[in-house]
């Protein structure tokens, strides 16, 4: 497997250098024909060797897991870099033929059901809730920040994001009723509520973040304002003046847009306005990395704008508003990682150095999506109504600069 694993890699590095160490001891340099950054990467077994050359997009992250692929005389950064850069950019054939054939897999997979998606859910976000606090803004904040300053904190960048998507809620008077649709830890839900004068309802799948945020709730003197419950989008029937969903789009399932973007009609009232904020892609519909989806997030994909928009049109919705967020992401997710490196010690703690090098890995690799791959994160305002908000996107820029600190 070896020499499969040299032919694959002569043809695969075409910008850049790598320098691969086997386990016999032996190197192999694979030098691409553009300029790019010199890396290295030794493989301790020769089972490493051949799950590289039978299932690379799988086998590389769990060898990398289990310590038997390791960086050489570089960062696990630069070395990602130079992998996915050459990844996005391939041309090999081999490599065109798995990708169809992965795009018309996730056609096939099972559909994301009440109880798959609870599944799904628990297995991502009800890990330890420390974790998450060892590399997230002081709000709890797991989704893109964003930076109206380049120089601007973590902290900063997340009220940032949260004053961007409530100037797009339009809160013109108090006392408006609002649903969250995948609240997370509570903090936008308990930022409308303090400081909009929202009552919020937020609903989520994790047992482990409905219990965080309503302690927050209580702690905040907010809990007579905002509620949290475990519910599934599909289950409500009532209306709300507004509708916000933050990062949870990515989980609903290809074969469920059209059916969200119906639920989210019917529960807005008819003067109403939803925003949702979901990680994209660029270049058209695409698949999951079979290693983040069966490690890090199972049931999730980053649908293309086009997936999105198509699923809207169906339901008679209006997109009032769409705004693409390219590198913010790739800016939180640096600083996620430089916080989970420096608690490095604490995590394993918690759990054990394979847990580190996955959680590192996801990261790393998602950074490195929005540096070098496409992605990015697109925000949809819709609405029933074609008059329910201004002519002119004025007020927003008015609601958020009266907002800022």
């Amino acid at each position: 497997m070896k020499r499969v694993l040299d032919i694959f890699l002569k043809k695969f590095i075409q910008t850049g250098t790598l320098t691969v160490i086997y386990s016999d001891g032996t190197q192999g340099r694979y030098q691409g024909s553009k300029p790019g950054d010199e890396v290295g990467l030794r493989l301790h077994t020769t089972a490493a060797e051949k799950a590289l050359a039978l299932k690379p997009a799988l086998a590389f992250g769990e060898e990398y897991m289990n310590g038997t692929a390791t960086p050489e005389g570089c960062s696990l950064e630069r070395l990602m870099h130079v992998l996915m850069y050459n990844l996005e950019n391939s041309n090999l054939l081999s490599e065109e033929i798995n990708s169809r054939m992965r795009y018309v897999g996730r056609l096939l997979k099972p559909l994301n059901s009440l109880k798959r998606s609870r599944k799904n859910v628990a297995h991502h976000y009800d890990l330890n809730g420390d974790l998450y606090r060892l590399f997230l803004d002081k709000d709890l904040q797991y989704s893109c920040a964003y930076f109206e300053r380049d120089d601007m904190s973590l902290d900063e960048a997340q009220e940032a994001k949260k004053r961007h998507i409530a100037a797009k809620l339009r809160f013109d008077r108090p006392g408006l009723e609002v649903l969250d649709i995948g609240c997370g830890w509570g903090g936008m839900a308990l930022t409308l509520a303090k400081d909009y004068g929202a009552k919020v309802l937020g609903i989520t799948l994790s047992v482990e973040q409905l219990r965080v945020a309503r302690e927050r709730a209580k702690e905040a003197g907010l809990d007579g304002q905002v509620r949290f419950e475990l519910l599934d989008y599909r289950t409500l029937h009532r209306t709300f003046d507004r509708i916000v969903s933050v990062g949870m789009f990515e989980h609903v399932g290809v074969a469920h847009y059209e059916a969200f973007f119906n639920n989210i009609r019917r529960c807005l009232k008819p003067d109403g306005v939803a925003l949702i904020h979901s990680i994209g892609r660029m270049d058209g519909p695409g698949t999951t990395n079979p290693w983040i989806a069966k490690y890090i997030f199972p049931g999730g994909y980053s649908p293309a704008l086009s997936e999105a928009l198509a699923a809207v049109e169906q339901t008679g919705l209006w997109v009032d508003d769409c705004e693409i967020l390219r590198l913010h992401y790739a800016k939180t997710l640096a600083h996620w990682r430089q916080r989970f490196e420096a608690k490095r010690d604490r995590v394993r703690a918690m759990y054990d150095d394979r847990f580190v090098r996955m959680f590192e890995l996801y990261l790393t690799a998602s950074e490195l999506a929005f540096r070098v791959q496409g992605h990015m994160n697109f925000q949809l305002q819709l609405t029933r109504s074609i008059d329910a908000l201004p002519l002119t996107r004025d007020y927003m820029y008015e609601e958020e600069h009266n907002k800022a600190p």
